[in-house]
């Protein structure tokens, strides 16, 4: 059984959502990010970079959440183009990346700067806004000629696209939805879906339970940097 290790964060969320798709049995194990789960040496064996998701399937560990859904669709056949062509595994590789290299990290830049950051750095939330606006509008002009990000098919691009595109009231603000009524479509659709639905109650369907405060012992955890000098 594949062993999940996974909190209620976009990244995560996305390889919830793909196990719960195909059907194939895992098991969750919570890593609280606010306790600091994510340094202890146990998890440091499976994810030297300290962060979730990552999975453990017999002897094969997979991190990163990208990744993951790669691994996941291969090794089950699901959610990848119905094209076996070079084209198509063209496609899927460079919007994989595409959003795992950009999307991703850019929302969680600007979620960072406009809500956490100590101080207010209005270059740091312009900047960040504006690539997460310039990204998920390479992505609305996509979907306004195509119901999915690879066409007629639903895919693991869509997933990986649904972790941080769900969230575009957090790192842009609710306003923004008006800009990118395709997005909004298709976020809306994967949401509905069951198996979205029974991603988001992991924690609760295991009475898993995630410390909520984000006091100082959070943040200690979750940005180290505000604690640790560069060398």
């Amino acid at each position: 059984m594949i062993k999940f290790y996974y909190s209620g964060a976009p990244n995560p969320m996305k390889v919830a959502l793909m196990l719960e798709e195909t059907g194939l049995p895992y098991e969750p194990v919570p890593v609280d990010t606010r306790k600091g789960d994510q340094h202890k040496p146990e998890f440091l064996a499976i994810n030297p970079n300290a962060k979730v998701p990552a999975i453990v399937d017999g002897d094969v560990t997979v991190f990163d959440s990208s990744a993951i859904l790669l691994y996941l669709a291969e090794k089950t056949g699901k959610f990848l183009p119905s094209a076996k062509t070079d084209k198509a595994r063209g496609e899927l590789l460079s919007w994989m990346f595409f959003i795992s290299s950009g999307v991703g990290p850019y929302s969680g830049q600007s979620v960072h700067f406009r809500n956490f950051a100590p101080e207010k750095n209005e270059y740091a939330i312009n900047r960040y806004m504006y690539e997460a606006q310039r990204h998920y509008g390479i992505v609305e002009a996509r979907l306004a000629g195509q119901k999915y990000m690879l066409g007629d098919s639903y895919t693991i691009v869509d997933m990986n696209l649904w972790g941080w595109g769900r969230l575009i009231p957090m790192s842009l603000g609710e306003q923004y939805w008006a800009k990118f009524p395709n997005m909004k479509r298709l976020m809306d659709e994967i949401s509905a879906r069951p198996a979205a639905k029974a991603a988001g109650m992991i924690k609760d369907k295991h009475k898993h339970a995630f410390k909520a405060e984000f006091d100082d012992e959070a943040k200690k955890a979750m940005f180290r940097h505000m604690h640790e000098k560069v060398a």
